[in-house]
C-alpha cells in the first residue's frame, strides 16, 4: 500500500487526514502487543465523514496508522504540549497510557519510518498546498481529526464536540478562525471551544504561515458526534453524521468564500 493518497481539486481548500489510515506493515505489526493491535486511537471514519462535503476540495490522506509513525507530530520528536500527557512521534502508549508494543522500535527503526511514511505524507501535503496557492494566491489547510470525548490520561472531564485549533490564532487569518467558531457555536446542542486542550498539531503549526498565504486550522471532533459508540467496533452512525455534516459543509463553504479576500493578508 502506498503511504499517502491524494485527490486533487481546483478549490482553495486542502483537507489533511493524517490519522484515518489503518495500514500497519507486517514486520511492524509483529511487534505490537494485543492492546496495540486494536488500533484504538484511529480517527475512525473521518474520511467518510468529510467525503463529498464540498466540490473541488483537495484531500491528502495518510494510509498508515499513527502507531507506525504519527504524521501529525514534529519529525524531530519535540513535544507539542510540553509538560502534558501526549503521545510521541512513534507512540509508546495508547491514549489511555497503556503500552502498545511487545518490542518498541529502535531509533534506527524510527528513522526508517520517518523516511518511508512521515516524509512522503508531508511531501504530498506541501506539494498540494503550493499547487493550490499557485491557483488561487492562497491555500487553506483544514486538518481533519477526531478523538474519544473522555480520555482521563489526556484531559479532564468531557471534551467539547468541536475543538478548533489555530495555535492561539497564529496559524490563520482571524477571519478564518472567527467564521469557523461562529458556525460551531451555532451548531446546537453541540459544544465548541477554540484553542482549548487541542491547539493544533504539528501539521497546523508547521504549515500555517499567513504571511506566505498558507493558512491552517485544525478541527478535532469528539467521536460521539458521529460514531454509534466510542468503542470497538467503532461503527459509523449515519443518523448522527447526517446532523453533523451540514455544519462541516458550512465551515468549508465559508472558508472557500473568504479565500479571495484573504490573499496577501496576514
Amino acid at each position: 500500500m502506498t503511504p499517502v493518497s491524494t485527490e486533487q481539486g481546483s478549490g482553495p481548500i486542502v483537507l489533511g487526514l493524517p490519522h484515518t489510515g489503518t495500514f500497519v506493515p507486517d514486520d511492524i505489526a509483529a511487534n505490537l502487543n494485543e492492546n496495540g493491535r486494536k488500533l484504538a486511537d484511529t480517527d475512525w471514519h473521518i474520511d467518510r465523514l468529510y467525503a463529498d462535503l464540498m466540490p473541488q476540495v483537495t484531500t491528502v490522506t495518510a494510509n498508515f496508522h499513527r502507531y507506525v509513525i504519527d504524521a501529525n507530530r514534529d519529525p524531530s520528536g519535540t513535544s507539542l504540549y510540553p509538560g502534558e500527557n501526549t503521545t510521541t512521534l512513534v507512540p509508546l502508549t495508547d491514549f489511555d497510557g497503556l503500552s502498545i508494543w511487545d518490542t518498541p522500535p529502535s531509533d534506527t527503526e524510527i528513522q526508517a519510518r520517518r523516511t518511508a511514511f512521515h516524509a512522503p505524507y508531508h511531501a504530498a501535503l506541501r506539494a498540494e498546498l503550493e499547487r493550490v496557492r499557485d491557483l488561487h494566491g492562497i491555500a487553506i489547510l483544514y486538518d481533519c481529526h477526531s478523538i474519544r470525548s473522555e480520555i482521563p490520561f489526556l484531559f479532564e472531564g468531557r471534551l467539547p464536540d468541536f475543538n478548533i485549533g489555530t495555535n492561539l490564532g497564529t496559524t490563520c487569518h482571524p477571519q478564518i478562525e472567527a467564521a469557523t467558531r461562529e458556525i460551531c457555536t451555532q451548531a446546537q446542542p453541540n459544544s465548541a471551544i477554540t484553542n482549548g486542550r487541542f491547539k493544533g498539531g504539528w501539521t497546523t503549526r508547521h504549515y500555517g504561515q499567513p504571511a506566505s498565504d498558507i493558512h491552517a486550522i485544525q478541527m478535532e471532533l469528539a467521536q460521539s458526534t458521529y460514531l454509534t459508540h466510542e468503542a470497538a467496533p467503532w461503527d459509523y452512525d449515519t443518523a448522527k453524521a447526517a446532523q453533523l455534516r451540514p455544519y462541516l459543509t458550512s465551515i468549508l463553504a465559508a472558508l472557500t468564500n473568504f479565500a479571495p479576500s484573504l490573499r496577501g493578508s496576514q
